[in-house]
């Protein structure tokens, strides 16, 4: 019997290619999932006791955490990158990753397929199939879910054919957890007016008294929440998540431009990152220089739209990341952020690398370190070129 080895996550559209690959095909189905970071050691229990109830061969757990931080997480939060202003590429990133670990994992046990649940309307379906034609070109890629165009009610009335008990009511909703984030999808983000009921967003609104939360960074990668500081920034990470996802924050939905050409919409809860990216930021403006933080942008913007568009392993995006990690070297400090339901705000920071330093001036009040007549000599230099194109071409 030939192998295929399917990208599970215990959702409808996965469950569905289990019994399909199984039943249809005739295949022995080895599902694996890879964590980034999303899940807890139950969750991933009940995901491997979920993939044998559906009649797997094996299951296998991959976990990519810590790599998947150290590769990728670290230089978008280095280039405080969200797509189109909003999203922190919570699943975008995390695909690249999970698929290079199924393409290893195929090679190694020799299937003959591989298999993923992505929809064709989507940008999964392009990361995954460029991943595995690049790693693994010999084995054939299969794609149940996009070949047969199935909604999802079809896949729902297929499993409870076939005697699949799942909560269905669930299912409605498309749920993708990772460390960087957690992606919601629905029947309100299929059109273009719409909001995600509160029921839908994975994690519940409990806390409501507002609170402040330090977190403390070096060389901008957060080492500490609180009076904790960690070894590992993948363990900030989820601490943070824990004090500041109950309050809501970090929920948004995006709309982007998928890699196939349509515009879609997604929802999304990012309490961590969101907080991150935003404190960072502020850091940042305080410990670098105007050209730094420009230079910046520009090249952080590109590399979050090529890794959104599944180009990760171009040897390009090596290049742009050992430039964000070089600017990082000042980036150290405490960035105060309070919390409350719905929002955050950043109260400020703390750095010895701040460069807002009352020895030299004080924004709209004094300065320390010039006169007037300083001032006076160097904005008619600087405006001197402006001024001659003024006067040789008859505008002043």
């Amino acid at each position: 019997m030939k192998k295929v080895v399917l990208a599970f996550s215990g959702g409808l559209d996965t469950s569905y290619c289990v019994k399909y690959l199984a039943n249809e095909l005739n295949l022995e189905v080895h599902s694996a999932i890879v964590n980034t970071g999303g899940f807890s050691a139950e969750e991933l229990q009940e995901i491997e006791r979920r993939a044998y109830n559906l009649g797997v061969a094996k299951h296998l757990t991959i976990d990519e955490t810590d790599d998947y931080y150290n590769s990728c997480i670290k230089y978008l939060i280095f280039g405080n990158v969200l797509k189109n202003n909003t999203y922190p590429l919570s699943v975008s990133a995390e695909r690249v990753y999970q698929a290079l670990a199924i393409a290893r994992y195929a090679k190694e046990i020799g299937a003959d397929y591989v298999a993923h649940g992505s929809t064709g309307a989507g940008n999964d379906q392009v990361r995954f199939d460029m991943i595995f034609n690049i790693m693994c070109p010999d084995v054939e890629i299969l794609t149940p879910i996009r070949d047969m165009k199935l909604s999802r009610q079809e896949e729902i009335d297929y499993l409870k054919n076939l005697g699949v008990e799942m909560n269905f009511e669930k299912a409605a909703y498309s749920i993708n957890k990772g460390l960087w984030g957690t992606s919601v999808g629905g029947k309100e983000t299929l059109t273009s007016f719409g909001y995600l009921p509160e029921e839908a967003w994975p994690t519940q609104v409990t806390k409501q008294n507002p609170e402040e939360v330090k977190l403390i960074f070096e060389k901008g990668e957060l080492k500490g929440v609180n009076e904790q500081r960690f070894d590992n920034p993948v363990e900030a990470i989820q601490k943070l998540n824990e004090v500041a996802a109950p309050f809501g924050v970090g929920r948004d939905i995006h709309v982007g431009d998928t890699i196939i050409g349509i515009k879609g919409r997604v929802g999304f809860e990012a309490a961590a990152p969101m907080i991150i990216i935003k404190a960072h930021h502020a850091l940042e403006k305080h410990t670098l220089t105007k050209w730094q933080l420009y230079w910046k942008d520009q090249l952080a913007v590109w590399y979050g739209n090529l890794l959104h568009e599944g180009q990760f392993l171009d040897p390009v995006m090596r290049n742009v990341e050992k430039f964000l990690e070089d600017t990082q070297t000042t980036v150290s400090g405490t960035v105060t952020v309070g919390l409350a339901p719905y929002r955050f705000y950043v109260v400020g920071i703390e750095s010895e690398h701040d460069l807002m330093s009352s020895k030299f001036g004080s924004y709209g009040e004094m300065n320390n370190s010039w006169t007037g007549e300083d001032v006076k000599g160097f904005s008619k230099i600087f405006g001197n070129q402006t001024m001659i194109y003024h006067k040789v071409n008859g505008h002043s």
